[in-house]
């Protein structure tokens, strides 16, 4: 079903606005909800994100995750950084070619709160210092004019969701069409049958004329021939007729 992207600088609250929301669409809106995030994989993030393969494998393996539990009855909600606007492009794609809809959150902490709370937690969930400010430095804040990106809800860290508004989006809007291009074409019309009938009749009518013409030029030809056969007997008989 729908899809919920989480979005923000590290450490801006993501964790704890996808779990009031999961347990707002468990409780009010009786939804089953599936959590895709990074810290579940158990990943080292600070090797992780000194790495650029390994941050692009890690995305990758995000991606396949959310691609393998959207389906007709649950919500997924993908908790990560989300910081790159063409991975949320290549998330959209993803929901337009299975028809969900979809909404993005962005958790918009100013960067001295976040290193505050990174500070906080404990040391091996901590960001290094370098790391936390290499992300802060590629982050990509989403913008509501880009269709991947909406709808955007941003949410300052005092700020109370709009659960209403949220749920509106993914249940009470119509998914993204999907591209032309990447629609599976049947291999035949669904009215084959009709059109075969159409254009046989079609050949049988320019066919036709044709053949009774030929037929009644044949036919002329032999008329003609009798009658000059017979004008030439006659005058053949003339002369003994006037003896």
């Amino acid at each position: 079903m729908p899809l919920v992207l989480l979005c923000g600088l590290p450490c801006s609250g993501k964790s704890r606005r996808a779990a009031e929301l999961g347990l707002y669409l468990r409780e009010e809106a009786g939804k089953k909800v599936v959590e895709v995030a990074e810290r579940s994989l158990a990943m080292g993030r600070n090797l992780v994100y000194a790495d650029s393969q390994m941050e692009k494998e890690l995305r990758g393996v995000l991606k396949a995750e959310v691609e393998r539990k959207i389906n007709k009855e649950d919500v997924v909600i993908m908790d990560s950084l989300n910081y790159i606007k063409g991975y949320r492009y290549e998330l959209f794609c993803l929901i337009k070619h299975t028809q969900t809809p979809h909404c993005l959150i962005h958790c918009e902490t100013a960067v001295d709160v976040c290193s505050s709370w990174n500070q906080s937690r404990e040391p091996e969930q901590q960001y290094s210092q370098e790391i936390f400010d290499a992300l802060v430095m590629r982050f990509e804040a989403p913008d509501a004019r880009n269709r991947w990106d909406s709808p955007l809800f941003t949410i300052q860290k005092d700020d109370t969701l709009p659960f209403q508004a949220i749920n509106d989006a993914i249940f009470h809007r119509k998914a993204p069409p999907p591209n032309q291009s990447t629609l599976n074409q049947p291999l035949s019309s669904t009215n084959f049958l009709y059109e075969l009938d159409r254009v046989t009749q079609e050949m049988l009518m320019v066919s036709c004329p044709l053949a009774c013409r030929s037929e009644a030029s044949q036919l002329y030809s032999a008329e003609m021939a009798q009658l000059i056969h017979a004008d030439y007997d006659a005058f053949a008989h003339f002369p003994l007729c006037l003896s």
